[in-house]
């Protein structure tokens, strides 16, 4: 713990505000196990997808808060439900025959589809990992084939067990009448096919261990619930991991509120306190649809990070977490300069502002990069559309004139935003840009901007140039004057949308700007 309780309270971060949860759990004593354990889980029924990385971030937030306000010791497991049976084929992956045939095995038993890992559950375990450790996430993997395959659960199972009816009465009540006739906290793994069963349990045996169910082709067969005979449904199964790992804090989307309240419940019958939590909504994709692993829909962790760092997509995971927000491409600038905004707030900064600052969350304390960033990201995207870059040195080219100390060795986060920005632009700007000729009030106010331009030189600063713009839009009668800038980003930049114009002006030069100008009232194509 480095800072005053008080003063980190203050800032009203909501980590700091979850972490004082735990601080509360643990005021009378430590937790028995000797650490506070904080729990992500992970489905790899399908890829990876940011969502995923979302809740491990805001995790990972929550447990650095809580290193500020407590000294107790904290872990953090990444737990992977790769026992499930495959439900359903992704639409994202090859060799969907193939998977077809494996439908109902548990995910470490079903063939990589990609043919590089032991099983499809491997490769998907490995493609968290690899991400995660990529962002440098403190975490530990678990896998669910591991602990029920090991006996570790065994203890867990047994008390489940023993507590069968109790567990019974807490589940039927939010089934379907139909679900809830064949219903039990148990799924074997049939000897026979490796398939894990929803088979109707005709008896339990708690002295033995054991289940008995009906399998597919009416035989009456006896189990264990330990050693990886069995896994449990996954409300029950959720409850149990709790109950056995002692997890203290674990967070999850608002889909899952009612699950949340019958796996506490079943915690409790199984003697343990469930961890503290916290609801977040749910990501979005384009079309305000829900994220799904098996659709694919929504960005992808590499998406993402071809267009932008990794900080950047922390920030997003940051801001309002119990705000819905919609997860595509068309986010990523305004990321990426929402994130250079804070970082550039961060180091003038003290006391609650500078630990609600999110670049201290994203980073840590002592580990927030100094450097002034000439430029915006956006800024960046329309230079490499007038310009129509393909290499960073094109860039560098008008940044050095704009900002002459800048160098990619003294500004390593500008010298990466402009590779982002070149795949940005070449990926998502260039394939929308539609310019058009001006209509003849545009045309006056044209010729105007290049006459204010021929007479102002080269000298005059962003601030000056955005007034002498804004003041040729009143001077020609545009009623709204977003019809005029929209004008602008339309005839000279091919789009809708743009930044300040004066900026531009100074950032991509008077001359350059006189030169786009002069083309169009000439009649010219700025199209590359």
């Amino acid at each position: 713990m480095n800072h005053d309780r008080d003063l980190l309270l203050a800032s009203n971060a909501w980590p700091f505000q979850e972490a004082e949860k735990l601080v509360q759990r643990f005021a009378k004593a430590p937790p028995a196990k000797g650490y506070v354990l904080f729990e992500t889980g992970y489905g790899p029924s399908g890829l990876p997808h940011l969502g995923t990385f979302g809740e491990v971030a805001r995790t990972s937030m929550v447990r650095r808060a809580f290193r500020e306000l407590s000294d107790l010791p904290a872990r953090l497991f990444a737990f992977s439900d790769d026992l499930d049976g495959l439900r359903k084929v992704p639409d994202n992956v090859p060799n969907q025959a193939m998977l077809r045939e494996h439908l109902g095995k548990p995910l470490t038993k079903v063939p990589d589809p990609f043919g590089t890992h032991e099983s499809f559950g491997h490769h998907n375990n490995a493609r968290l990992c690899a991400f995660l450790d990529r962002f440098g996430f403190e975490y530990e993997f678990q896998s669910a084939t591991d602990w029920y395959s090991s006996g570790r659960f065994d203890a867990a199972l047994l008390s489940v067990l023993q507590h069968y009816e109790k567990v019974m009465a807490v589940m039927l009540p939010s089934l379907r009448a139909e679900r809830a006739a064949t219903y039990s906290p148990f799924l074997p793994i049939c000897a026979k096919t490796g398939r894990v069963l929803q088979a109707p349990v005709i008896a339990t045996d708690a002295a033995k261990g054991t289940i008995t169910y009906r399998d597919d082709d009416g035989d009456e067969i006896e189990v264990p619930v330990t050693g990886g005979h069995c896994k449990l449904q996954w409300k029950c199964d959720w409850a149990m991991r709790w109950a056995a790992l002692g997890v203290d804090y674990e967070m999850s989307g608002k889909d899952l509120i009612d699950s949340v309240k019958l796996s506490s419940q079943i915690a409790r019958i199984l003697d343990a306190t469930p961890p503290e939590g916290f609801t977040y909504e749910l990501f979005l994709d384009e079309k305000g649809e829900k994220i799904s692993k098996s659709k694919g829909n929504g960005l992808t962790i590499d998406e993402w990070l071809t267009y932008a760092a990794p900080e950047s997509l922390a920030l997003y995971m940051f801001q309002k977490p119990r705000q819905a927000k919609r997860l595509y491409f068309d986010v990523i600038p305004r990321a990426v300069d929402d994130y250079l905004t804070f970082l550039d707030k961060f180091h003038g900064q003290n006391g609650p502002e500078r630990f609600a600052n999110p670049v201290w969350h994203i980073h840590g304390e002592g580990h927030v990069p100094r450097e002034q960033v000439p430029v915006t990201f956006s800024m960046l995207l329309n230079l490499a559309s007038v310009c129509n870059a393909e290499a960073p040195e094109i860039l560098w080219g008008f940044i050095r004139r704009y900002a002459p100390g800048a160098t990619p060795q003294a500004n390593p986060i500008l010298d990466r935003m402009i590779g982002y920005a070149i795949a940005y632009y070449r990926d998502f700007v260039k394939p929308q840009k539609r310019y058009r000729a001006p209509g003849a009030t545009e045309r006056a106010a044209l010729s105007d901007l290049l006459a204010m331009l021929e007479q102002i030189g080269g000298g005059a600063d962003a601030e000056a140039l955005q007034n002498e713009v804004y003041e040729i839009g009143k001077r020609h009668g545009f009623a709204n004057l977003r019809d005029w800038f929209k004008a602008l980003y339309e005839v000279l930049l091919g789009q809708e949308t743009g930044p300040r114009m004066g900026s531009f002006i100074a950032l991509y030069g008077v001359e350059e700007t006189k030169g786009l100008i002069r083309k169009v009232l000439a009649g010219e194509s700025l199209a590359a």
